[in-house]
């Protein structure tokens, strides 16, 4: 089960978020924090997939951006990592070549794209 996806550039900044679990807005904040110092500093040659607390987080960079998916421990990595992958090239294929500027002035448009 998808417990939040996350889609963040290179400073930390969100850029979108959705969680589909109920957490309060400080724990949200703390939780963006967490994935992104665990991903950021995390060697390219290790595999894309860390454990986060109880959980899972599969991770991908493109450019910029890392796409990030907290999961159940047991869950298929590599069929997240697949999702992810298909939800850039469905953002690439609307905004025709996506960078982190389309993300930000069509904020409605992505939630609306976005998975789930």
């Amino acid at each position: 089960m998808i417990r939040f996806i996350l889609l963040q550039n290179r400073q930390g900044k969100t850029r979108l978020a959705k969680y589909y679990v109920p957490l309060e807005d400080s724990e949200k904040h703390k939780v963006e924090y967490e994935v992104h110092r665990l991903v950021v500093n995390r060697d390219p040659k290790f595999t894309n997939f860390v454990e986060f607390r109880t959980h899972k987080v599969i991770y991908r960079r493109y450019a910029g951006l890392f796409f990030s998916i907290c999961v159940d421990i047991t869950d298929n990595e590599l069929a997240y990592l697949e999702c992810i992958h298909l939800f850039v090239e469905i953002l690439d294929h609307f905004f025709s070549n996506v960078c982190e500027l389309d993300l930000v002035f069509n904020f409605h448009k992505v939630t609306a794209v976005s998975l789930g």
